[in-house]
């Protein structure tokens, strides 16, 4: 297995897989997952988590296997009984429906989610309009929407920022889900400071950087395919956006697989270069068997397009971290490489 870090992927003689990277899990899902498999450890089954922990069905479905019971609302909880928050983070009046339930909450809301959060906290104080760049149901969303409600609108997509309106066009900010395209926020972002001249900015890029990283990864490798292949779920906001990403940077078909045996062989036909990604909450597992699959059908020549090395982690949520350092067990995480790369030889 090759690498091409920093020059663009050569002119294939045989079949081949151009393997984005970044790829996979970032920090934010990796705390998420692992926050539920120590609680499971530490407490034992059940451990109940409001929501699907990451968007991902083999997560969940590992999970489930484990003791994990996943649920819609903390009604469905036992009272009493321990919870953990999903990585999307929630709205104030779940946190209250808890409390009322004297529920265990484990936050495992992604500290970048949780940015966000106080963005909108701030800004509401201050009076402004907040439009949050985003998609109607998505969890993240409503959980943000939540946080002032009476302040902030969502903007679907730059065709919905003509039906905007707002009480003051000088007090007026933007801010966004953190797994959108950036390509289709900053379009919607032009728009809006077309109708909103005084628009302001977030104090900083709120889409996450595993979610930019995966995209610019993608556009890298697009170009040079026939076929691209996402590996994430259909839920998976991140996911869908790289197949659109692929399309938009020159690949001649892309498509979203949960995994591998989802893949059609007719895709495959007259292809010499498939490329091949994963969202931000796909185990590295998925991808394995993506490429195994694939060299049964000849693409067994693979080859990493790497644009950007991540190192960031976080620490697992307080309240597990300071039961687990209560009962003498280790609070800090080991990194989980074996989910984020293939072991790739440089060439």
């Amino acid at each position: 297995m090759t690498s091409a870090t920093d020059q663009a992927p050569g002119v294939p003689s045989t079949k081949r897989v151009l393997l984005a990277a970044p790829r996979g899990y970032c920090a934010g899902v990796d705390r998420a997952v692992v926050a539920v498999e120590k609680a499971l450890e530490h407490y034992g089954a059940p451990v109940y988590v409001r929501k699907e922990i990451v968007h991902n069905k083999y997560v969940v479905e590992t999970l489930s296997a484990r003791g994990a019971v996943f649920v819609d609302e903390t009604d469905e909880v036992p009272e009493g009984a321990r919870v953990v928050f999903s990585a999307h983070g929630v709205s104030p009046a779940v946190r209250a429906a808890a409390t009322a339930r004297s529920l265990q909450t484990i936050d495992a809301t992604c500290p970048l989610v949780t940015k966000v959060h106080k963005e909108a906290v701030r800004f509401a104080a201050d009076d402004f309009d907040i439009l949050l760049i985003g998609h109607d149901g998505h969890e993240e969303v409503e959980g943000t929407q939540g946080e002032a409600p009476e302040h902030i609108q969502v903007v679907n997509s730059p065709d919905a920022v003509d039906g905007v309106e707002v009480r003051d066009p000088a007090r007026v900010v933007w801010i966004s889900q953190t797994t959108l395209s950036v390509d289709e926020t900053m379009e919607t972002v032009r728009r809006l400071r077309e109708k909103f001249p005084l628009l302001q900015d977030p104090p900083s890029d709120d889409i996450c950087y595993a979610t930019q990283n995966r995209q610019v990864a993608v556009k890298k490798l697009a170009p040079h395919c026939d076929v691209v292949i996402t590996v994430g779920s259909a839920n998976s906001s991140n996911s869908v956006r790289l197949v659109e990403v692929a399309l938009d940077a020159g690949a001649r078909a892309s498509y979203r697989v949960d995994k591998a045996a989802e893949i059609d062989p007719a895709w495959l036909e007259g292809a010499t270069t498939v490329g091949v990604t994963s969202g931000a909450s796909v185990p590295e597992i998925l991808v394995r068997d993506v490429l195994e699959l694939l060299a049964q059908h000849g693409f067994g020549d693979v080859e990493e397009v790497r644009t950007a090395t991540e190192d960031l982690m976080f620490s697992l949520p307080r309240e597990l971290r300071a039961d687990l350092k209560a009962s003498g067990a280790t609070p800090d995480r080991p990194r989980r490489e074996d989910r984020r790369s293939l072991d790739v030889q440089p060439a």
